[in-house]
This record gives structure tokens, sequence and C-alpha cells, in this order.
């Protein structure tokens, strides 16, 4: 009897090992190669239905850095106790979402309703959020996060993000048991590369192949905009952004800004590759460029010519602004403030990149008025 115990204790250790058991070598599938983004990838198990989000350098210079996701369905996995690695169980229904982008990405495959908590609601302008504002929590900014908050609304997972490195919550998260991710579409150069994190935020919410879907029907149409703007007879050099404090950051050449004006048929006017990194240039430098360029985007909290003569008076002769060629990608606010472009514009590069081309080229036959995230600074 002792040897039939021991022999059946063994076969079930065997199994379980063969099971997967759970370490993270054990996921040796893929279940999602992206085409476009760098930053994420989405692993399986032979057998059974959990799977890995693996997500690299998920900000800025963050070089080598991982983050690791297992959302296990059978119970079959494990994190191997590793500090970078997040577990959950079954598919995400209460999400916090601690950036505007991951609203907007949860909005493109419908699954808005799993929105229980925001940082900075009034700044949101998703349909479902505005409708059901007395239903969400503000759990507020870093550093002031309100963690009793996060804690009673019970959530499955946090949606973080990184800009020059990791989320200062990740250490009060692991304390709380709070499961969390990184989002880490912010670094992505390609267009396409961070819309296709929708992908990954599907995947977290049990809805993969609905986002693999609605992912799927951006490409062919970015890609005859960008045709048609490869057709044009000339490529206006563009400026962007505006003064923060006494400097100019400029986003790198090889940037997802750099990427939409190619792609629109213009001619970035900044042509230092910085990798990941914006860089700040002094406003004598800011000006040199301003003075070359045909038309200029992006000028911040400037909602009118006389605000921006007013406010950088040293611009005020610049080519583009005598000629009114001045374009901000302000014209879907929210009344606290909050800026569209900078939520839901992740989720369609499609409509970015047609609003730049009639920017840039005046004869596309592109109205004012047909722009949807960009409008004239008059």
């Amino acid at each position: 009897m002792r040897h039939a115990i021991y022999l059946i204790l063994g076969l079930l250790l065997s199994a379980c090992a063969h099971d997967g058991g759970r370490g993270l070598e054990a996921f040796t599938e893929s279940a999602y190669a992206p085409r476009y983004a760098d930053g994420f990838s989405i692993m399986r198990l032979p057998q059974g239905d959990a799977t890995l989000l693996e997500v690299r350098s998920p900000w800025q210079g963050s070089g080598n850095a991982q983050r690791r996701l297992v959302i296990d369905r059978g119970g079959h996995a494990g994190t191997d106790g590793q500090p970078d690695v997040q577990r959950i169980e079954g598919p995400a229904r209460r999400i916090v979402c601690m950036s505007s982008t991951h609203v907007a990405m949860l909005g493109a495959i419908g699954c808005s309703d799993r929105i229980v908590g925001v940082s900075g609601l009034d700044f949101i302008s998703d349909p479902y959020v505005t409708a059901n504002r007395d239903a969400i929590a503000d759990v507020g900014y870093e550093p002031d996060v309100d963690y009793e908050r996060i804690v009673a609304l019970d959530p499955d997972i946090v949606l973080l993000y990184g800009v020059t490195g990791p989320s200062g919550m990740e250490s009060k998260l692991r304390e709380l048991g709070i499961p969390y991710a990184y989002i880490g579409e912010y670094v992505e150069a390609s267009p396409l590369g961070k819309a296709e994190w929708m992908v990954a935020v599907g995947e977290i919410a049990g809805c993969r192949d609905k986002a693999v879907r609605a992912f799927g029907e951006l490409p062919p149409r970015y890609d005859s905009l960008c045709r048609a703007a490869a057709a044009m007879p000339d490529r206006p050099r563009v400026m962007i952004n505006a003064p923060y404090g006494d400097s100019w950051f400029m986003p790198s050449a090889s940037s997802y800004m750099a990427r939409l004006i190619m792609d629109a048929g213009g001619d970035y006017i900044y042509h230092n590759d910085t990798g990941d990194k914006s860089e700040p240039v002094d406003t004598e430098q800011a000006y040199l460029m301003a003075s070359q360029a045909d038309c200029w985007i992006n000028v911040g909290q400037i909602s009118t010519l006389a605000e921006l003569r007013s406010r950088h008076p040293k611009f005020a002769d610049v080519g583009c602004v005598r000629r009114g060629r001045i374009f901000n990608c302000n014209r879907r606010m929210t009344p606290a403030g909050g800026n569209d472009f900078w939520e839901s514009s992740v989720v369609r590069p499609d409509v970015v990149l047609h609003d730049l081309i009639g920017v840039f080229h005046p004869d596309a036959g592109i109205q004012d008025e047909d722009l949807y995230y960009y409008k004239r600074i008059e």
C-alpha cells in the first residue's frame, strides 16, 4: 500500500510538472506576436489557458527593464516568486486606469464597463466614463494617490505607466496585494505600434480576439492615407511644441510625432535622433527652427495668435505665424480642460494622420471644419 501511495504521488507530481506547473519557463507558445509594437508579447502554456504578458522597456530610458503579468484562467501557473511578475486569476473585470490612454484602449475594444477607477475623472472624454461618473472613482495622481479608495474598489488590476522611470505606485500596490501591469505604448515610435497595445489590454480583460479585430481595421486605413500623402507635391517643414519654462522640448527624429509628420507628408524640422527621449533646446535654437518652418503644430495651451504673440513676442515675426499656419491639437476639450487628443488619438492614428494631411497640405481637399483633433489658431 505504501508503495502504491508513493507511485500515485509521483504520478501526480509528474503530471503537475508536465502541465506547466507552473513556472514562467512553461510559457513556450506565442499567443500573439505584435506586427508593429516593440514593447510587448503574449505567450501561453502548451496545455491550459494561462497566458503571460511580457512588457519590455515600458518607460523612457528603461533599457532592458521588464514587467510581466501571468493571467491564470485555470490555476495552472505561478510567478516563480519573481518581483517583476504579477498574477491575476482570469480576465480582469474591475480595472483602475492610471492613464487616459488606458481608458481609450478599453473603449476601443468595447470594455469600458470594466473601468471602476481613473486618475483625473474630470479630464476624461470617454463617453462611458462621462455617462457613469457616479460609478467610477477618481483615485488621484502620483504622488498623492488615494490608496484607500483603490482598496475599496477591490480592483482585479491597476494599469500603470512610467515616463522616465517606474511608477511610484509599484511598491505600495505590492504591499496591498493588488496586481498591476504596465501599458507601455508611451514609448512606441510607430503610431500603429501604439494602437496595437489595445491587444495587450484586451488580453488582460479577456477580450483579445475582439481587440485583434478592432486593431486589424486600422493598418489598411492608415496605409491608404500614407500613400495619399506621399503623392502630395510638397513636403512642408514642420515645427512642433511650445516653451516649457526656459526650455523647448523636441521629440526625437525617430519618435511617434516625427513618424506622424513624415507619414502625413511633412518634414520634421528637428533632425536629432535621441531614441525614446525628448530633448530640451534653448529658445534661440527653437526660434531658428521656427523661422525656417512652413507650419507649426501642438502649441500647448495657446488658443489664439494674439495669445501666442503676447506670451512669446520673439516668435511673432516668424513666417508661419504671419501666414496663420499654426494649428493646435485641442479641438476636443472637456469642460475642466482635459484634451481628448492625449486620450483617444492613441487608438485612432488614422484620424490623426487625416488631420495632419489637411494641416500640411491645403490643397488636399480637407477643410478646417473637417479636422477632428486639430484646429487652426486664429
